[in-house]
């Protein structure tokens, strides 16, 4: 467990803190971790969707014009 926490630029000391704050300070912890997974998630989709637009542009061009870019580009 932490011994201090900083919020808003100040540090203050965790082993002061009560039962329930210490049980307010494990759920603050677990909101946080939760929400860099939900960050991390979203970064992660993100790519995929824009991995899907490239893929679909491609098909349309192949569609369009009958090269298919991809093969171009290819090792």
């Amino acid at each position: 467990m932490v011994k201090t926490l900083k919020i808003e630029g100040q540090e203050y000391d965790v082993s002061t803190l009560s039962e329930a704050g210490r049980a307010n300070l494990a759920q603050f912890q677990h909101v946080t971790a939760q929400l860099q997974e939900a960050q991390n998630l979203h970064a992660v989709l993100t790519k995929a969707r824009h991995a899907y637009i490239a893929d679909l542009k491609n098909e349309i061009v192949k569609g369009k014009s009958g090269i298919d870019l991809s093969a171009l580009f290819d090792d």
